[in-house]
C-alpha cells in the first residue's frame, strides 16, 4: 500500500512540475507582469477587521455652537479620515538582536566495595589466584557537558508607501492597506503594508510612522528571474519535505 501511494504522490508532483515548467517556458524573455489595480476589499483573502469597540455615543449639537459631540478637531484638515482616503506610511524598521548562551556541567563519582573478612577464606582466595576480597568492586563515572549558542540578527527596512483607508472602526480608528510594486528589468519588488492606526497619529503632511500602526503587517519581497534563481529547484524542495533524514 505504501509503494502505490508514493507512486501517486510522485506522479502528482511530476504533473504539477510539468504545468509549472510549461508556464515558465512561455515566459522566457518576457518581463514579469504587474498586478492590476483593483479594490483591496475585493481580494479573495480580504477580511474586515473586527476589534472590541466602546459604546457608540449619539451625536448631539449644542445650541448656538459649531462644536459637535465626538469631534476630534474644530477645523477640518486634509489628513485621511474616511474610507478611500490615502495616507503615506513611513516604514522604518530596525531590528537587531544578540543572544549568547553557554552552559557547562561536570560530575564525577567514585565507589568501591570490598570484603576484608569472608568467613576466613580470604587468604585461600588470594593464594589460589582468585578475587582479592578487599577489591571486589570499584566503579568510576565522569560526566561532562559543555554547550554554547549564539544568535545575531540585524534587519533594516526604510521606505515609504501610500496606503488606502479600507475601513473606519466605530471608535474612529482607521484600517489601512497598501501595496506597491516596482519592476526593475526582470525583477519585481513588492511592498505590502496594513494595520490599524489612530487619526491623531497622522502628521500634518498626511504621513504616519509605521511604529504607530497597531496589528501592523509589513512584507517586502520580490519575484522574477533573480528570485527564481535563488530558490532551490522544486525537486530539491520536494525531497526536503519527504525525506526524514
Amino acid at each position: 500500500m505504501i509503494l502505490p501511494r508514493l507512486a501517486l504522490a510522485g506522479l502528482a508532483a511530476a504533473l504539477l512540475a510539468g504545468c509549472n515548467t510549461a508556464d515558465r517556458l512561455t515566459q522566457i524573455g518576457a518581463t514579469p507582469v504587474l498586478s492590476a489595480i483593483d479594490d483591496p476589499t475585493a481580494q479573495p483573502g480580504y477580511r474586515p477587521v473586527r476589534l472590541p469597540m466602546p459604546d457608540v455615543q449619539p451625536v448631539s449639537y449644542a445650541s448656538n455652537s459649531l462644536w459637535r459631540t465626538g469631534s476630534r478637531a474644530f477645523f477640518k484638515d486634509q489628513r485621511a479620515a474616511k474610507v478611500g482616503d490615502l495616507v503615506t506610511v513611513k516604514i522604518n524598521v530596525t531590528d537587531k538582536a544578540n543572544l549568547n548562551n553557554e552552559t557547562k556541567r561536570s560530575r564525577a563519582n567514585s565507589e568501591s566495595f570490598g570484603l576484608p573478612n569472608a568467613f576466613g577464606l580470604e587468604k585461600q582466595t588470594k593464594l589460589l589466584g582468585g578475587i582479592d576480597p578487599e577489591k571486589m568492586l570499584k566503579t568510576q563515572a565522569v560526566t561532562s557537558n559543555d554547550g554554547a549558542g549564539s544568535v545575531q540578527r540585524a534587519e533594516t527596512v526604510t521606505t515609504s508607501v501610500a496606503a488606502i483607508v479600507t475601513q473606519v472602526l466605530p471608535n474612529g480608528n482607521l484600517v489601512l492597506e497598501g501595496r506597491q510594486e516596482i519592476r526593475i528589468n526582470f525583477e519585481v519588488r513588492e511592498l505590502i503594508v496594513g494595520g490599524v492606526l489612530r487619526p491623531e497619529d497622522i502628521e500634518s503632511d498626511n504621513t504616519v510612522d509605521s511604529s504607530k500602526i497597531a496589528q501592523a503587517r509589513i512584507a517586502y519581497g520580490g519575484r522574477g528571474q533573480i528570485s527564481d534563481v535563488q530558490q532551490p529547484r522544486y525537486g530539491q524542495q520536494f525531497l526536503d519535505v519527504v525525506l526524514p533524514f
